[in-house]
């Protein structure tokens, strides 16, 4: 069941939450309303970074750098992002990610703990999530690291559709996320999911029924969904088709657009697509890491709500409360006759963290 909606803005700007203009043209301006964030100085996070040393690097994205830190004081340790601007579009990128996630908080979501906004620089300083990104655990896997089991990749599915279901049913207004991908879902210890990277957020129309927000199409080709690639057009059923194309990673370990493939197979969703009709096969597309351990059950019915994700057609994709029921359900005991589920409000590990 889900809890009383989050209130992110107040409509008149009396009372809690900030003016929803505030949210969708977040800039230096809007500091007052980043409550829960700390305005941190850029000689802060160099030392916190060892001057932001090859030691201390721990990946890159999109938007820039991100760092391991220890802040001087409390020895927190904190993930940091450098971010690589573009004009007044990556400026706004930058306020609009602080906003977002100084307003969110959920189990699902990576914490915000602050900022630093020194003269030209933009930094953004978040939790530490000690065991990288899903995409590292699926495509980056190597001889000396544990492919993820059948059952963790279920869990983290169920927990990744809990942080879209708090946004798009608990927060209000509703959020679309628009940037869901294998990348941006971070794992912390027991492998909890967390959703990161809320540059691209927007709020949701208030009526949500069949309204849109139209913007400039942005996001990771392979991901995005057919009609916003088309018309600039985006709701929460966009959401719903990106993480369809995640279940598919998730079952099939492949990403979600690959070069190195030949033309017929780069694009997951297109390879996928023909075996949609005979599902009872479909678990001959799983990942060969997991070696045959899982129930086919299991696979077919992820496939077949991998299925209803992608679906063409905006209005026949569910919403996600109904995928977070749905993932409740998939078995994930690899063994004939096995009906074994996750627990829809358990987290339960697998296996301990290497």
């Amino acid at each position: 069941m889900l809890s009383k909606k989050h209130v992110l803005y107040s409509q008149n700007g009396r009372g809690k939450g900030v003016r929803r203009e505030n949210i969708e043209t977040a800039s230096e301006e809007d500091s007052q309303h980043y409550k829960n964030a700390k305005a941190f100085r850029f000689d802060e996070l160099m030392a916190a970074t060892n001057n932001f040393s090859n030691d201390c690097f721990i990946g890159e994205g999109g938007f820039g750098k991100v760092y391991k830190g220890r802040l001087q004081g409390t020895d927190q340790i904190v993930a940091i992002k450098q971010l690589n601007l573009e004009g007044e579009q990556g400026n706004r990128e930058f306020y609009v990610e602080i906003l977002m996630l100084s307003l969110l908080h959920h189990p699902n979501l990576v914490t915000l703990i602050g900022y630093c906004a020194d003269g030209a620089q933009r930094l953004v300083v978040y939790e530490y999530v000690p065991l990288g990104s899903l995409a590292d655990h699926l495509h980056d896997v190597t001889p000396n690291k544990m492919p993820l089991d059948w059952r963790l990749r279920i869990e983290i599915a169920l927990g990744a559709a809990k942080g879209l279901e708090y946004l798009h049913d608990i927060a209000n207004p509703a959020v679309i996320y628009r940037d869901l991908k294998s990348s941006n879902i971070l794992l912390g210890e027991d492998y909890q999911p967390k959703l990161s990277d809320f540059g691209l957020a927007r709020l949701a129309p208030e009526d949500e029924d069949g309204s849109h927000v139209t913007t400039t199409v942005m996001g990771t080709y392979g991901y995005c969904a057919p009609e916003y690639i088309m018309t600039g057009r985006v709701n929460s059923k966009s959401d719903i088709f990106s993480f369809g194309v995640l279940l598919l990673e998730l079952i099939t370990g492949r990403k979600a657009f690959d070069n190195t493939r030949v033309p017929a197979e780069r694009s997951l969703v297109e390879w996928v697509r023909p075996f949609m009709r005979e599902r009872t096969s479909c678990h001959r597309l799983a990942d060969p890491l997991l070696q045959g351990h899982y129930p086919k059950r299991g696979v077919q019915q992820l496939f077949s709500l991998a299925g209803l994700c992608i679906n063409e057609k905006p209005s026949m994709r569910p919403v996600i409360a109904d995928v977070v029921t749905a993932l409740s359900h998939v078995p994930i005991t690899y063994g004939e006759g096995s009906s074994s589920s996750v627990s829809p409000g358990v987290h339960q590990s697998s296996r301990n963290r290497t």
